[in-house]
C-alpha cells in the first residue's frame, strides 16, 4: 500500500502541472519577473514580431498590471512581422490600465511596419536621436502586396497638399490586395485619431510605405517627444496627461526605478521552434525520418525523431501560416530523393524531386518581411547536397551496367572448368566444386583447364584455355 505522504506528494505535483497548463492555455500572465510599485517595467522588442513576442508583450504588460507597475515602456527595434502578433499587441496596450510608452531605441534602431503601428497605438510616442520609423504597408505572407499610389507627403503643419483636379488615382494592384491596403489605412487613422497622432502621414506611410527620422517624426506630429535615454525619457514625460480608458491620468515618473522584464523559458521555446529556419530544418528531419522509418521497418529511432521533429514544425506553421502549397512540394520532393536510393531511374526521380524541393522551399515563406522567411542559402546548401546524392546514385548505377555479370549462366562464360577425365566430344568437367557434363570439338585430358563458352542446360561448351 503506497505510503500517505507520497500519495500527497504525487497529487500536489499533479495539481501544480494541471494549473500551469491551464494558466498557459487559458492566457493567463506566466512568470515573469515582478517589478515593485514604484518602477517603470521595461519590455525589449528586438527583430522580427511574431508569436513569441506577441506572448511576451502581453504577458509582460498583464504582470505589471498584477505587480502594480506605474508605466510600462516598449523598447521597439523591429523591421515588423506578423499581422496578427503585431494586432494582439496593440489589443493589449489599448487594454492596459497603465500608461504604455512606445520608444524607439537605442541610436540606429527602427520602428518599421508592424513597428509603426504599436507607436501609434501607445499612449506616448518616443524615439531616441538616429532613428526611424515608417514603411508601414502591408506584406503578406505568400507575396508581397503592391502599395497603391502615394499619398502626397504633408506639411509640417500635419495637412496633405491638395491633389490636382481631373487626375483621378487609378488603383494598382489587385481588389485582395486594395482590401488589405485599406484595412491598414483604417486601422492605423483610428490608432492616430485615439492618440491625436498626425493621420495624414499614417495614411501615407501605408499606401506609400514613407519613413520618417526621429526629428521629422517630431516636427510633423508623428511622436511625441525625442529622448536620448531611458532615463533622459522618465524625465521629461513626468506631469504629462495621457488618456486611459474614459479618465485622464497625469503621469508621475520621476525617479521611478527601471525593470527590465525578461521572457520565460516557455516564450523563449516558443521563439526558437517558430523561427521559420528552425521549422524548415525540423520538417526536413521529420520528412526523412519518417522515409527512412517506412524503407527500414524496425528500426524505430529515424521513426521517433521524425515524428517529434515532424509535429513541432506543423505545430509552427500553423502559428506562421505557411504556403501549404510550398509545404507539399517540399514533402514530394523529399521522398522522391529518398526514392532514387531504392529505385534507381538514372535521375528521372531523383531531378523531379530536387525541382519540387527547391521550388516548394522558395515559397514556403514567401514573405518579404526580414526574419520571416528561410535563407536562400541554407536552401541552396541543401539543394547542392540533394544534388550530389542524386548525381552519386546515377554514377553508382551507370557504372553498373558496364561490369560484366557475376551470377547466373551469363556469369559462368569465361570462367575455367577442370578436366575430369580425358575425352573427346562429350565428357566430365569440375566447376564450382560441382561435376558438369561438357562438350568440347578438341580432345581435353584429365586435369587440364578448359575454359567456358557457351551454357546450354546443364552442358557446358569448353575449349582449351
Amino acid at each position: 500500500m503506497a505510503c500517505p505522504p507520497l500519495v500527497s506528494l504525487l497529487a500536489a505535483g499533479a495539481l501544480a502541472l494541471a494549473v500551469t497548463a491551464r494558466a498557459d492555455v487559458s492566457g493567463e500572465p506566466l512568470p515573469l519577473p515582478l517589478p515593485a510599485p514604484g518602477t517603470a517595467t521595461v519590455l525589449e522588442i528586438q527583430g522580427a514580431l511574431g508569436p513569441a513576442t506577441s506572448r511576451y508583450v502581453v504577458h509582460g504588460i498583464e504582470a505589471a498590471r498584477t505587480a502594480g507597475s506605474r508605466l510600462i515602456v516598449l523598447e521597439l527595434d523591429t523591421p515588423g512581422g506578423l499581422d496578427s502578433a503585431m494586432r494582439d499587441i496593440i489589443r493589449a496596450i489599448l487594454a492596459s490600465p497603465i500608461p504604455v510608452v512606445s520608444y524607439v531605441s537605442p541610436s540606429g534602431a527602427r520602428a518599421a511596419s508592424a513597428g509603426t503601428y504599436i507607436l501609434y497605438a501607445s499612449h506616448i510616442a518616443a524615439m531616441a536621436p538616429a532613428t526611424n520609423l515608417g514603411a508601414a504597408t502591408p506584406v503578406s505572407i505568400g507575396g508581397e502586396s503592391s502599395p497603391g499610389p502615394p499619398l502626397p507627403q504633408p506639411n509640417p503643419a500635419g495637412d496633405a497638399k491638395p491633389k490636382e483636379e481631373g487626375k483621378p488615382e487609378a488603383p494598382a494592384g489587385s481588389t485582395l490586395e486594395h482590401k488589405v491596403i485599406n484595412d491598414a489605412v483604417a486601422y492605423i487613422r483610428s490608432l492616430a485619431e485615439l492618440r491625436g497622432r498626425n493621420a495624414e502621414w499614417a495614411e501615407s506611410a501605408v499606401r506609400g510605405a514613407a519613413s520618417l527620422s526621429a526629428t521629422a517624426a517630431l516636427k510633423d506630429h508623428v511622436i511625441d517627444l525625442i529622448a536620448s535615454d531611458l532615463s533622459d525619457l522618465l524625465a521629461r514625460i513626468d506631469g504629462r496627461e495621457v488618456r486611459i480608458a474614459e479618465h485622464t491620468v497625469k503621469l508621475a515618473t520621476r525617479g521611478l526605478t527601471p525593470v527590465y522584464a525578461k521572457p520565460d523559458w516557455r516564450t523563449r521555446l516558443l521563439a526558437v521552434i517558430t523561427n521559420p529556419t528552425v521549422a524548415y530544418g525540423l520538417m526536413l528531419i521529420g520528412i526523412w525520418g519518417l522515409l527512412l522509418e517506412g524503407y527500414n521497418p524496425g528500426a524505430v529511432l529515424p521513426g521517433v525523431v521524425g515524428c517529434i521533429c515532424l509535429l513541432i514544425a506543423l505545430f509552427a506553421f500553423q502559428i506562421l501560416s505557411v504556403n501549404y502549397a510550398g509545404l507539399a512540394l517540399v514533402a514530394l520532393g523529399s521522398g522522391m530523393i529518398v526514392a532514387e536510393f531504392f529505385f534507381p531511374t538514372y535521375g528521372s526521380l531523383g531531378i523531379g524531386g530536387l525541382v519540387a524541393f527547391v521550388v516548394g522551399s522558395l515559397i514556403l515563406f514567401d514573405s518579404d518581411i526580414p526574419g520571416l522567411r528561410v535563407g536562400r542559402p541554407l536552401i541552396a546548401a541543401f539543394a547542392t547536397a540533394g544534388a550530389l546524392t542524386i548525381a552519386g546514385i546515377v554514377y553508382l548505377a551507370g557504372r553498373s551496367l558496364r561490369r560484366p555479370v557475376v551470377t547466373g549462366t551469363r556469369g559462368m562464360i569465361g570462367a575455367s572448368a577442370e578436366v575430369v577425365a580425358d575425352f573427346t566430344g562429350r565428357g566430365r568437367v569440375r566447376y564450382g566444386g560441382e561435376l558438369w557434363s561438357a562438350h568440347s570439338a578438341v580432345p581435353l585430358s584429365a586435369g587440364q583447364q578448359a575454359r567456358i563458352v557457351k551454357v546450354e542446360g546443364l552442358t557446358l561448351w569448353v575449349e582449351p584455355q
